[in-house]
Formats: C-alpha cells, sequence, structure tokens
C-alpha cells in the first residue's frame, strides 16, 4: 500500500512548544532555545495500524486572539493539533479562540483535533489541571493529551493519535488504544 498523504498543522499561542513537539517527534531531539516561529513544514514518515503516512507537519507562528489565520490553515489540511502549555492560563483562552477561529474558517462543524497541554513536566507550576483541558476537548469531541516536549513523554502519541482521528473522519474506523491516551 503506498503511504496516505496527510498534513497536520500545530497550532497555538507563543511559547507553548509547538516546534518543540514537531521537532521532537521528527528529529527526535529536544530543542531548549526559543526562537518564535515564523512557519516551518516537517516531514516524516510513519506508521500507524499497519498503514505508512507521509506526513507533513505545519509548525505554525504563535497565535493570539487578534490572529487572523491565513485561509491556508483550511485548505489542504487533515487535522490540527492544538497546544496550550499546562503553566500558561493565558494559552489555554487562546486556544479556545483559535479552535472557534478554524471552525468558521473551515465552515466545519467538526475538525479532527487533538488538544494537547504540553510541558507537562513543570507540573510544579501548573495552573490548567487536566481536568479543565480534559472538559475542553469533551466539548469539541476532541481527544485530549497531555505531554512533554522536553522529556519526550506521548509526542509520538499526540501526532499518530491525529491519524486515527483523521481516518475516523474519514470513515475508516481501525481504533487502538495507546497508554498515552486521555479521552
Amino acid at each position: 500500500m503506498p503511504p496516505k498523504q496527510r498534513k497536520i498543522a500545530i497550532m497555538g499561542y507563543r511559547s507553548v512548544g509547538k516546534s518543540s513537539l514537531s521537532i521532537q517527534f521528527v528529529e527526535g531531539q529536544f530543542v531548549d532555545s526559543y526562537d518564535p516561529t515564523i512557519e516551518n513544514t516537517f516531514v516524516k514518515t510513519t506508521k500507524v495500524n499497519n498503514q505508512e503516512y507521509d506526513l507533513k507537519l505545519v509548525d505554525t507562528a504563535g497565535q493570539d486572539e487578534y490572529s487572523i489565520l491565513p485561509t491556508q490553515y483550511s485548505m489542504d489540511i487533515h487535522g490540527y493539533v492544538l497546544v496550550y502549555s499546562i503553566t500558561s492560563p493565558k494559552s489555554f483562552e487562546i486556544i479556545q479562540i483559535i479552535y472557534d477561529k478554524l471552525l468558521d474558517m473551515t465552515g466545519k462543524v467538526h475538525v479532527p483535533v487533538v488538544l494537547v497541554g504540553n510541558k507537562k513536566d513543570l507540573h510544579m507550576d501548573r495552573v490548567v489541571t487536566q481536568e479543565e483541558g480534559r472538559k475542553l476537548a469533551d466539548s469539541w469531541k476532541a481527544v485530549f493529551l497531555e505531554a512533554s516536549a522536553k522529556q519526550n513523554e506521548c509526542v509520538a502519541d499526540i501526532f499518530h493519535t491525529m491519524l486515527m482521528e483523521i481516518e475516523k473522519a474519514n470513515g475508516n474506523n481501525d481504533q487502538d488504544n495507546n497508554k498515552c491516551s486521555i479521552s
């Protein structure tokens, strides 16, 4: 079977770890330096349920409540990884605005989304509870995961789960749950 081409946009407030998650997944390393991203695309081939995927990750610039989402984020994007930091209430607020803008822009009632509470390793500084994250994801009918790009915890799961969500949206429903899923 030829690999399926899938394009995923990673969105969220600035410095929540969008690039760190992308680089950790694609290159297997944690990059600590923070340079605001303009926009990067990462490519990786990965396998989920015996299906190969050529993944294109669009690592977007950090958005805030005033950002106007470029229309290319609604075209040929198969799914969205929406990231907030568990240490930033602002980023949690912004992710809800981004989600609403996405629905407006795509004109859809439901888009495949994985909501990610990043920086799980900073649990001492946590301000957004797991419960709040889970509630929000439930209200979107999205999958919720908490991850740490730094410790490479649940990073691959984000993208594998995203691929399964895309398949589900396309009507292919082979679910096998992994250890990191919090639904």
